[in-house]
C-alpha cells in the first residue's frame, strides 16, 4: 500500500500560454505538487534513506539540518513518517508560513541570524554542525555536501523532464540553493540529452551568476528571495554544467511570481519568480525556436505574507510609488487603495480585537464611510477590560464609539517628514490626511522603515 512518501516526484509539466515567451515554448514542472509543497521532498527522502543504508541514522535518531525552509519541510515530512527527531536551523528572514509548517510536522526550529557569513558561530550551517556535535545520536544531513542530494535529481527529476518533453528539451532553467537540482539534472542531461543547456537563475546579491559571467568572486550582498542564491560555492554544485546565468533582482522575482499567478494561475513562491523571470529573459533573447523547461520550486502559499502582500512590497519600496520626501511616503497601507484595516463606531470591542489579531496590528482607525472619526488601540481596549464594573468579559460587548479616542493627531500628507517628530514624541500614531480625505496611519516603525529603504 502506498504511503505519503510514494507521492514524491512524478510532478506534472505545463506550458506557459498567456505570457510572451518570444520564439520559444516555455514549460514549467510543478514541483509544488510534492507532498510538502516543494522540490526539496526529493533530496530530503534520498538523504535520509542514504543515511539509513550506510548505518549513520538509526532508529530513534536525530536529523539536524541548516535550511532556508523547504529542505527542512521535506526532512520534517520524511522524519515524521519514519519516526526521527528533526532539528532545523533556519535563518531569521524565512517566511513565517514555512516555519509554522515545519513545526506542525513536529520539527524543532532554531532561528538564527541571516546577516552573518560562513565562519560565524551563528551562521546557519555552522550552528547546525555545532548542534549536531552536542546532540547524542544526531547526524548533520548537510544538503550542501551530501551526494544523495544531486543524485536524487539525476535519478528522478532529470529523467521525468526528458520523458515529459518527449526527449526534446533545449534548455532547463534552475536556481541554486544547495546546488543539488542543477547538478543532478545537468549530469543526467549531459549523458541523456547533450544538446540541453543548463541556465542558472540567481538572485542579485548572490555570488554565483557573477562568478559564471565574469570568472571573478564578488562580495555577497543580501536578497529577499528565499531558498536560492549563495555567498559560497556549495560542494555539490558543479558549475561547469552552467551554460548561461542571469542575475534577477528581488522586485523582478516578486513581480514575476505575481504575474505567473495572475496570468497563468500557477501559484509559485519567490524562487519560482526568480526562475520564471530568468526563463522569460532567456526565451525572449533567442533567435531560433527552443523548447525550454523551468521549475515551480514550491507553492506560493508559503509566501502570502511576502510575495503576495502589497504591504510587504510597499515596505520594501517595490510598489512603484514615487518618493517625494513628505509624510505621504511613510504611509504603507492607504485607505483609498482599500488596504487599511478599519472598524466602525458601532462595532463591538470584540470585533475590533478580532481584526487587530487577524491583521497583526495594534490600532484601528474608526471610519464612518470615508470619514475618520476616531482611533482605537490595544491600550484603549486594555483599559476598559481592566476597569469595566461588570467584568472584563462585558467590556468586549461595548461599542467602539464609547472607547475610541476622538481627539486625533492629524498631519498633512504633503508636510515634511519632520512634522511627525512631535507626534511620535508623545507616543501617538499620526493620522495622515490628503486634503480633507483620510490617507492612512503612520507609526514610528513606518518611519524607521522609510529611512531603511530610502538610503
Amino acid at each position: 500500500m502506498a504511503t505519503i512518501l510514494d507521492l514524491i516526484g512524478e510532478t506534472p509539466l505545463v506550458e506557459i500560454t498567456r505570457i510572451d515567451t518570444g520564439v520559444c515554448r516555455l514549460f514549467l514542472k510543478l514541483e509544488s505538487q510534492n507532498p510538502s509543497g516543494s522540490i526539496k521532498d526529493r533530496p530530503a527522502r534520498a538523504m535520509i534513506e542514504a543515511a539509513e543504508r550506510d548505518g549513520r541514522l538509526k532508529e530513534g535518531g536525530t536529523v539536524v539540518e541548516a535550511t532556508a525552509g523547504n529542505t527542512g519541510l521535506g526532512l520534517a515530512l520524511v522524519g515524521a513518517r519514519k519516526g526521527y527527531r528533526i532539528i532545523l536551523v533556519v535563518p531569521d528572514k524565512m517566511a513565517r508560513e514555512k516555519i509554522l509548517h515545519a513545526k506542525s510536522l513536529g520539527a524543532e526550529i532554531v532561528l538564527t541570524r541571516s546577516d552573518v557569513g560562513k565562519g560565524d558561530p551563528e551562521y546557519y550551517q555552522d550552528l547546525a554542525a555545532s548542534i549536531t556535535q552536542r546532540t547524542p545520536g544526531a547526524i548533520f544531513i548537510n544538503q550542501f555536501e551530501n551526494p544523495a542530494n544531486p543524485q536524487s535529481h539525476e535519478e528522478t527529476t532529470g529523467p521525468e523532464i526528458l520523458r515529459q518533453m518527449d526527449g526534446d528539451v533545449d534548455a532547463i532553467v534552475c536556481g541554486v540553493g544547495s546546488g543539488g537540482t542543477l547538478t543532478g539534472i545537468g549530469r543526467y542531461m549531459r549523458d541523456a540529452s547533450p544538446k540541453t543547456e543548463m541556465v542558472l537563475a540567481d538572485p542579485v546579491g548572490s555570488i554565483l551568476a557573477p562568478l559564471h559571467n565574469t570568472g571573478k568572486m564578488t562580495e555577497a550582498g543580501s536578497w529577499a528571495v528565499e531558498g536560492i542564491g549563495e555567498d559560497f560555492i556549495p560542494s555539490v554544485l558543479d558549475m561547469t554544467l552552467i551554460k548561461h546565468a542571469y542575475a534577477i533582482s528581488d522586485p523582478e522575482s516578486f513581480t514575476a511570481a505575481r504575474e505567473l499567478l495572475k496570468r497563468e494561475g500557477i501559484f509559485g513562491g519567490s524562487s519560482t519568480g526568480t526562475l520564471f523571470a530568468a526563463a522569460l529573459k532567456f526565451c525572449r533573447e533567442q533567435k531560433e525556436p527552443k523548447r525550454v523547461v523551468s521549475l515551480v520550486c514550491d507553492s506560493g502559499a508559503k509566501y502570502l505574507s511576502k510575495v503576495f502582500s502589497d504591504a510587504f512590497l510597499a515596505q520594501e519600496g517595490w510598489s512603484g510609488r514615487e518618493l517625494a520626501g513628505t509624510v505621504r511616503d511613510i504611509v504603507i497601507n492607504r485607505f483609498p487603495e482599500g488596504s487599511v484595516v478599519s472598524i466602525g463606531p458601532r462595532d463591538t470591542l470584540r470585533t475590533a480585537f478580532a481584526r487587530m489579531r487577524a491583521a497583526d496590528i495594534s490600532q484601528l482607525p474608526v471610519m464612518e464611510g470615508e470619514r475618520i472619526v476616531g482611533l482605537i488601540d490595544e491600550s484603549d481596549m486594555l483599559g476598559v477590560a481592566m476597569t469595566d464594573a461588570a467584568g472584563h468579559q462585558n467590556a468586549f460587548t461595548r461599542l467602539v464609539q464609547d472607547v475610541m479616542v476622538k481627539r486625533l493627531e492629524t498631519v498633512s500628507a504633503s508636510a515634511p517628514i519632520t512634522e511627525l517628530a512631535p507626534i511620535f514624541k508623545e507616543d501617538h500614531v499620526a493620522i495622515v490626511m490628503d486634503g480633507d480625505r483620510f490617507l492612512g496611519l503612520a507609526t514610528r516603525l513606518d518611519l524607521v522603515n522609510y529611512f531603511r529603504i530610502s538610503q
